[in-house]
């Protein structure tokens, strides 16, 4: 009897503290370098790749630099990264600069964060790079936390994977085509 209560508050604790994939992805407001706030619905039509990070955290240094690599070749295709650090006072110029970011990075709170990714604050564990995957209709179809096997030894083979499943699906906005007289900015 004691196991079969055990089991049950097992369970009812992961559904508690576990985040329901996939579902709508809420609007998230996150503060620009030079006090700009960027919404994440800005971006609906795109496939994003949401990051929740601490500058300060080599693990997010690391996802930093692989979504910079894709959003320059996949951004084309209509795929966008977006930066959230979520430690206090953030240095944002620097870790930009540091990591030659090619997307927007940006500063939000843990509460924000928190309630966004459906992450109790009751939960013992929370680890950081926080990665979230958003369809071109606004639905987030895969969350992973910095402990999760997925962000790994084989992180860059498996974000990809997930963009480019997303991105090969219908629904959403195409990207807007390239026009002939733009000048590439180095």
């Amino acid at each position: 009897m004691r196991s079969i209560i055990a089991a049950g508050l097992l369970v009812t604790g992961l559904t508690l503290f576990g985040a329901e994939v996939p579902r709508q992805s809420p609007e998230f407001a996150l503060m620009l370098p030079g006090g700009k706030q960027e919404l994440l619905s800005t971006y609906k039509g795109k496939v994003v790749a949401l990051e929740f990070l601490f500058t300060s955290c080599p693990h997010c240094q690391k996802s930093a630099t692989l979504l910079s690599k894709l959003q320059r070749e996949l951004g084309p295709k209509g795929f966008q990264a977006l930066g959230v650090a979520i430690n206090p006072d953030p240095d944002l110029a620097t870790f930009t600069t540091v990591y030659a970011t090619a997307f927007p990075v940006g500063a939000g709170t843990r509460d924000s964060a928190f309630q966004y990714l459906q992450h109790s604050i009751m939960a013992p564990n929370f680890y950081v790079p926080q990665m979230v995957f958003i369809d071109r209709k606004g639905v987030i179809r895969g969350q992973y936390g910095g402990n999760d096997a997925f962000l790994g030894d084989q992180q860059e083979a498996n974000i990809r994977a997930m963009v480019e499943k997303l991105l090969a699906e219908p629904g959403g906005a195409k990207p807007a085509p390239k026009h002939k007289s733009a000048k590439k900015v180095s």
